[in-house]
């Protein structure tokens, strides 16, 4: 797995040489976004396909 600091360099080297440090912030944060919901994904558990739609369905009706 990669370190923090290896994501990060790979993340600024996929952004064009014209970005902004709002760009680098969002994207940063994007990424922290995305650790934090696996992290849960891993401690807390998932649902099932079926169960995320039934969820759902009881906001539409």
């Amino acid at each position: 797995m990669n370190t923090i600091k290896q994501t990060i360099e790979s993340l600024l080297a996929k952004l064009p040489d014209g970005c902004s440090i709002e760009d680098v912030q969002y994207h940063l944060y994007v990424l922290a976004k995305i650790q934090q919901g696996l992290e849960a994904a891993e401690t807390q558990g998932t649902v099932t396909q079926a169960e995320a739609e039934e969820r759902l369905n009881k906001w539409l009706t």
